[in-house]
């Protein structure tokens, strides 16, 4: 599996349904100068991956307040997505959904982002974040089976803020508010707890 981070995302420029409408020439180079959390799922009309729509759905204020857009992406068509979304949640459906959702139809895209699973035509569990130059900053995939946690994600974009705002790195399970750390000339470290708002 290649390792993305630190280098430039691959672009792309697919039809996505945006709000139940599709939209024929969506890229990632459209939505620079906001932080992107790009995941990808395997189906439409599976188990496991409504919840994970849902969890991002129910949390996408979140990810709006700190100027992420969130983007789901799978190798169903268009149309897949069109009617999954038009499908009641008890139903197993996604509708509510407003976040992009990218048809990666032809599967360059989980080619592009080495998370297409070959064998099944399917695309593994994967997360970019993806700050607001381009650069892939976290990157993390799981198999098929494992949902994905969407704490984690909004975690991770607070890490990226953080370290972008003060110049400081982030420990194990750090959260806002909680003590950071900074080299000092001396080459020690020393822990600060500021506040990421």
């Amino acid at each position: 599996m290649a390792v993305l981070v630190g280098k430039k995302a691959p672009d792309f420029n697919l039809k996505a349904v945006i709000d139940g409408k599709i939209k024929n020439n969506f890229s990632l180079s459209s939505l620079k100068g906001q932080y992107v959390v790009l995941f990808f799922y395997p189906l439409d009309f599976t188990f496991v991956c409504p919840t994970e729509l849902h969890a991002f759905q129910e949390k996408l204020s979140q990810f709006e307040e700190r100027r992420a857009q969130v983007v789901g992406c799978s190798v169903d068509s268009h149309f897949s997505h069109v009617a999954w979304l038009n499908t009641p949640r008890i139903k197993g459906g996604i509708e509510g959904v407003r976040y992009p959702l990218v048809s990666d139809l032809n599967k360059q895209m989980a080619k592009s982002y080495d998370v297409l699973k070959e064998d099944e035509g399917i695309a593994y569990r994967g997360l970019f974040l993806i700050d607001r130059e381009g650069i892939v900053r976290h990157q993390v995939v799981n198999d098929l089976p494992l949902g994905r946690s969407v704490d984690e994600a909004l975690r991770m974009i607070d890490a990226l803020i953080f370290f972008e705002n003060y110049g400081e790195v982030c420990p194990a399970n750090w959260r806002p508010g909680a003590k950071s750390m900074k080299a000092t000339q001396e080459g020690l470290i020393e822990y600060f707890a500021v506040s990421a708002n």
